[in-house]
């Protein structure tokens, strides 16, 4: 996807900064404890699909060394800028348009990326086929289908704006394209497309300050979209950030599904 298609949640704007923290927080010890699993140890060549940020590159550039190699690539490259030094390469890319960044890496990883590319089919090709055999690949992507609540127990007003500002948010989503079962679909994806020892779990925040830090964040970030499209009104949007704020709702997020597997 170009930025040109109307990407909802631009890496340029003021709040894309907090949000990355956000998820880094929420979900960067999840990532890691895979990564981990995968055997990445010193000297592997990585490529990180659609980076944003840099907490998962600046992870992964400790991990290989000096020896190695972290490709982290992105539609905007914007927040990345940072890390470009040895052993991380920065590139703009296109994972569903382009041709990967090269061939014969060790892992491919991407997190948060995937259920917002249009021609996801053949991004995941280009994925697996910049694996060497015996590489690992893991995706890890949002499901909000699977819960699509901001607040599961919805139990005051508070509570019932919050999940009709989310359903406002997953509508504007799905306009854009995003698959919000795509998360799910990762085992049978990566067993079809040829991986072994394919596995999968999932994480769900229910209740953290990352999760409300997020929140706030995505709304301000969407704030414009959801008045233009008459999904909500500025004093709605006014009244769930105080809420917010508050600090009184427990507040969530889609469940993250991590699925791996290995080329043959």
């Amino acid at each position: 996807m170009t930025q040109a298609d109307g990407y909802l949640l631009d890496n340029r704007q003021s709040e894309a900064g907090q949000r990355f923290d956000a998820f880094a927080r929420l979900f960067d010890p999840t990532t890691f404890r895979h990564l981990e699993a995968s055997g990445l140890t010193t000297g592997w060549r990585c490529w990180e699909v659609g980076a944003g940020s840099t907490s998962v590159v600046s992870w992964l550039a400790a991990k290989v060394g000096p020896a190695g190699q972290v490709v982290a690539t992105d539609i905007d490259t914007s927040l990345l800028t940072v890390t470009a030094h040895p052993p991380v390469e920065v590139r703009t890319h296109d994972v569903g348009a382009d041709e990967p960044p090269g061939e014969g890496f060790d892992l491919v990883h991407a997190r948060l990326v995937l259920v917002h590319v249009p021609d996801r089919e053949r991004a995941l090709r280009s994925m697996i086929k910049a694996l060497r055999p015996g590489g690992r690949l893991l995706i890890e992507d949002a499901d909000p289908a699977l819960q699509p609540l901001t607040c599961p127990y919805e139990y005051g007003p508070e509570q019932q704006l919050a999940n009709r500002l989310r359903q406002g948010f997953r509508k504007l989503l799905a306009e854009r394209g995003a698959d919000l079962s795509y998360g799910r679909k990762l085992p049978r994806l990566l067993r079809e497309a040829g991986l072994r020892d394919v596995e999968a779990d999932a994480y769900f925040p229910v209740a953290s300050p990352a999760c409300t830090a997020l929140e706030a964040a995505t709304v301000r970030q969407i704030r414009d979209r959801l008045v233009t499209a008459g999904l909500a009104t500025d004093a709605d949007i006014d009244r769930h950030l105080a809420n917010v704020e508050a600090g009184a709702m427990d507040l969530a997020t889609a469940p993250m599904i991590s699925a791996w597997g290995r080329k043959e």
